[in-house]
């Protein structure tokens, strides 16, 4: 029998916030087809800076799983449980950087990491992909935007 998600959460000492209210005039989720679209997301605290001239890609890395964080507390709020999730679909981040950084790969591994920790190997593993931006929305760090499936 397959551990709960909810009990991996607690296991790993991952408190989630309430969801966090979307920045502007969108909806935090769109579900379609069994599909739940989560807009983008940055890391709590409003961080502000870039990688490669104000943070390193170790900071990043922890920026991009605190965003993972905020993904996941929307994916609650919505659901009520993440063990309704089916599997991560697919994840791309935004990576606010100075533009001699070679290491956006590095800092999206920070909610690559927290996905497989949280839903396992097997509903974890995802399609990616991330993109170097000159700037993002409040000079955040990075953000990330979410594909998941719903559990049937």
């Amino acid at each position: 029998m397959m551990e709960s998600v909810e009990n991996r959460l607690i296991k790993l000492g991952i408190k989630l916030p309430e969801a966090s209210v979307p920045a502007a005039k969108y909806a935090n989720l769109v579900r379609v087809n069994g599909l739940l679209f989560v807009s983008g997301k940055g890391p709590a605290g409003n961080p502000s800076g870039k990688l490669g001239q104000d943070y390193s890609t170790e900071e990043g890395y922890q920026y991009a799983r605190l965003a993972g964080i905020e993904v996941l507390a929307v994916l609650r709020g919505a659901l009520g449980s993440l063990d309704k999730v089916g599997r991560v679909v697919k994840i791309q981040g935004f990576v606010n950087a100075d533009p001699s950084f070679q290491e956006h790969h590095l800092v999206l591994d920070g909610i690559s990491d927290l996905m497989l920790e949280v839903f396992g190997e097997e509903q974890g593993l995802h399609a990616r992909s991330v993109l170097g931006a000159n700037s993002l929305r409040n000079n955040l760090p990075i953000i990330v935007d979410t594909i998941f499936e719903v559990a049937e």
